[in-house]
């Protein structure tokens, strides 16, 4: 028989009898020793000595399997030897055992309906270029990276029905958007390590819309122009932190339990193209009381065994473009600032302390601590120095993208420039110039302040939820992927059939060259243009002259750019596409692979609420809640409805397959939810091409670095300003200048380019680092000698602790192309913050 207690102790302290855990059986220390051990390589005998194991039900029966498993096994090799004596005892035992897998069989089939799943999160530096390396989101051929804000993150979570059940990963990017050709290379790299675990069907990746990443690691033309192509080296940054985010919540994988709650943001987006939106039917807009989605949906993962929390994800529609189109630091906008502040709450990082300090002796002690000067360190130096240890213990927490397509965080609303005056509403121009039409966020001048209001409006709501969630999820844990030729859809419009249309190819309109309010585009374009002059339309049919059926399926916009019908020197604009329903007991996370207007994504998820639960037998009903995951596993640009599409602001002329896109989306996801409903499986359709070995890449790397003569990298250009009455307050931003390398050369993953190092005693302390919100690592060339400078600039946090403080720098060099790398730390004088 097998006896359940909560613990390995518990069976020590009250039995006799051998405990089974992950390794098969062993003996509880006050068990009789038989003379022949259970197992090992010295058995001579196959017989069972005992039939009463110790099992500690915290294992969720996992452990009896696996022993059950080692029986087997053992007895194949010892029955062949032993046939003659053992026959008729070792059939006679595993008629008990298979008893006892049965039951065990039973337990696991009712783990995931009692709410008990196998949970595992992960996270990952993916940190790209912080040089000369455009960024992805503007389409600002200027905005190139020159630093750090704060570093860029794959965030994981893994659930699974059991060890070897029904499983699926959903990975949270602080990037742009989705890859296919990052989902393609990724899937690779699983296949050699996992066999076929996780494959195209049961992951998902998906992308925050932060503007604020390094580009060029999407492989379609469009999308890789400002970048001057593809970029190696931020592409392996994403691929290689999405595999090891992967592996660490799948090494974390362990019973747990998952909660679930939603509540509203407030003052998080406004709608960016009211004008548009007015035109979706007035009974539609009636059943809604604002023209954005402020709900957040929010699942917390809770570790079994110990009760504790190891993660949090939520959804929630917000575009990432608090930090402007000219911000040059990496960053991961309002939601990667979320998500470090929620991480950093539950971790209690930086309390404040209640120590007593003299800062009369400690702005003495600092003086006397000079600059270190430049110094040789490792490759793996840096990653000492790192606030938050990323060994697979952390808690994660994630702020994931919707439908976000017409959301904008600058909710004070958009002004002209020169006059202060509100834009035109119709158009977002002023005096019809797009480029005068600029949002504000609610820190306004301020885009630093501004992300991180946005940032710390979504943190609260996810704290409120996350304390307060108790609905617990059961079921199954289900998935349906397909991909799709978006370019030639037939849509039925009526549900008859009689009543047909068709998708386009690729195309963007006018209205898409004009921007929007968050980052206006081109001079002579504005939102809502559905004409094009001459010259444009010269240059234009330069490029591709678009065919007269296209023309013809994507009006009412004009075809400014027949992405769709180019495809040199390879494909603009893709034409497959994967959609993706993914299924945790009573939510429902469908994959998008763009954005989606509020309204459309409405429709999207009413559409497929209704069809679960008209096919699925009473397994869903209006408890079952749909989540859009947009930016998802690839991306193509915007999804409006039908109606927003006649006034190709934005949003529409950026949709890319014409009038009915929505209309397509909407039945395909039917017929997945379909075949999720009814059990059924669903065919793969066509698979996209992976353009990796076409690629071009005009952007120049690093060829080689060197300080100034009689100078080390490391070394001091510009020390601490001392301030005049001899400390810092809270606010201040004490800064350092180095000599240093292009930080192309290493890009010090899971490490830092810049420290705060705190006095305590004779050590010194990193207490922040490039990771935090309050910390700056700037790259610049020196005016006259280009020379490379890094500059570290810290703003005081309100928490920090009154003490001794010095900024410490971290780099990598190369003489050459070819040369190898030498890294290089310094640290500026001490100063002192009270």
């Amino acid at each position: 028989m097998i006896i359940l207690y909560d613990s390995d102790k518990a069976c020590k302290q009250n039995n006799k009898y051998p405990m089974i855990d992950k390794n098969g059986p062993r003996h509880s220390p006050r068990a009789e020793q038989p003379k022949k051990r259970f197992f090992g390589a010295n058995s001579t005998s196959g017989h069972l000595r005992q039939k009463t194991f110790c099992v500690n039900k915290s294992k969720k029966f996992h452990t009896p399997y696996l022993y059950i498993q080692q029986l087997h096994d053992y007895r194949i090799l010892q029955s062949r030897s032993h046939k003659e004596i053992m026959g008729s005892k070792i059939n006679q035992h595993l008629y008990f055992l298979s008893l006892i897998i049965a039951i065990v069989f039973g337990f696991a089939l009712i783990r995931s309906a009692d709410g008990q799943y196998l949970v595992g999160v992960g996270s990952y530096d993916m940190t790209g270029p912080a040089a000369g390396t455009n960024m992805m989101g503007y389409a600002n051929l200027f905005q190139n990276t020159a630093g750090i804000h704060f570093r860029l993150r794959a965030r994981t979570f893994i659930v699974a029905e059991s060890s070897n059940g029904t499983r699926f990963a959903f990975v949270n990017l602080d990037a742009g958007m989705a890859s296919q050709l990052v989902t393609i290379k990724l899937l690779e790299k699983l296949k050699t390590r996992f066999g076929n675990l996780y494959t195209e069907e049961n992951i998902a990746i998906s992308g925050i819309h932060t503007h604020a990443g390094p580009g060029g690691y999407l492989q379609y033309l469009i999308y890789s122009i400002t970048s001057l192509g593809f970029v190696q080296q931020s592409f392996d940054a994403i691929v290689s932190a999405i595999v090891q985010s992967i592996v660490q919540a799948h090494n974390n994988l362990k019973p747990g339990s998952i909660f679930i709650r939603k509540g509203d943001v407030e003052n998080a987006g406004i709608n960016r193209s009211p004008s548009a939106y007015l035109l979706n039917p007035a009974e539609e807009r009636a059943r809604y009381p604002e023209n954005v989605d402020k709900e957040m949906t929010l699942l917390k993962f809770v570790d079994a065994a110990s009760g504790k929390s190891i993660g949090a994800f939520n959804w929630y529609a917000t575009h990432g473009t608090s930090m402007s189109r000219d911000n040059l630091l990496i960053s991961g906008d309002n939601k990667g600032a979320a998500a470090r502040f929620f991480e950093d709450w539950f971790s209690s990082k930086n309390e404040s302390s209640s120590i007593t300090t003299n800062i009369g002796k400690l702005m003495e002690k600092s003086k006397t601590i000079k600059a270190t000067g430049g110094q040789q360190c490792g490759k793996t130096t840096s990653q000492g120095f790192k606030v938050r240890k990323n060994d697979g213990s952390l808690f994660v927490g994630a702020f994931c993208q919707s439908n976000v397509g017409d959301v904008t965080p600058n909710v004070l609303g958009a002004f002209c420039i020169d006059s202060g005056k509100p834009c035109d509403f119709n158009h977002s121009s002023c005096h019809g110039d797009d480029q005068l039409c600029i949002g504000r966020g609610p820190g306004y001048p301020d885009e630093i302040l501004s992300t991180k209001i946005i940032g710390e409006r979504q943190f609260q709501k996810a704290v409120d939820l996350f304390n307060s969630a108790t609905d617990q999820l059961s079921g199954k844990i289900d998935y349906r992927h397909v991909y799709i030729n978006f370019t030639n859809i037939e849509v039925g419009l009526d549900g008859t059939g009689n009543n047909t249309v068709k998708t386009c190819p690729a195309a963007l309109g006018p209205g898409f060259a004009a921007g929007t309010t968050d980052g206006p585009g081109v001079f002579g374009f504005q939102q809502g243009d559905t004409e094009i002059n001459k010259l444009w339309k010269q240059l234009r049919d330069v490029l591709k002259k678009p065919s007269q059926y296209q023309e013809e399926c994507q009006k009412p916009k004009a075809v400014l750019l027949s992405s769709g019908e180019m495809f040199e020197p390879y494909a603009w604009a893709p034409a497959v596409l994967p959609i993706q329903i993914l299924r945790l007991g009573k939510l429902i996370i469908l994959s998008v692979p763009g954005e989606f207007t509020t309204m459309a994504g409405r429709r999207l998820r009413e559409a497929v609420k209704d069809t679960l639960i008209n096919n699925g037998n009473g397994e869903f009903d209006n408890d079952t809640h749909i989540v859009i995951a947009g930016l998802t596993n690839a991306y193509s640009q915007y999804i409006a409805t039908f109606e927003e599409y006649a006034h190709q602001r934005y949003e529409a002329a950026s949709t890319l397959y014409g009038p009915h896109t929505l209309p397509a989306y909407i039945q395909e996801f039917k017929k997945l939810a379909q075949a999720m409903a009814k059990g059924e499986k669903t065919t793969k359709g066509p698979s996209p091409p992976d353009l990796s070995s076409v690629q071009l890449s005009l952007s120049l790397n690093p060829t080689g670095d060197s300080p100034p003569a009689g100078k080390m990298f490391g070394d001091i250009k510009e020390d601490i300003n001392q301030p005049k009455d001899g400390s810092f307050n809270k606010g201040d931003r004490p800064s350092a200048t180095f000599w240093s390398a292009n930080p192309r050369y290493d890009l010090l993953t899971e490490g830092t380019y810049a420290v705060v190092e705190m006095l305590q005693g004779k050590r010194w302390i990193p207490v922040y680092d490039d990771d935090d919100f309050s910390l700056y690592f700037k790259w610049s060339l020196e005016n006259t000698s280009f020379h490379g400078l890094a500059t570290i600039e810290w703003e005081v946090p309100t928490k920090a602790i009154p003490g001794v403080y010095r900024l410490r720098h971290f780099g990598s060099s190369k003489k050459a192309v070819n040369s190898t790398n030498h890294y290089f730390t310094g640290a500026s004088s001490a100063f002192t913050v009270s």
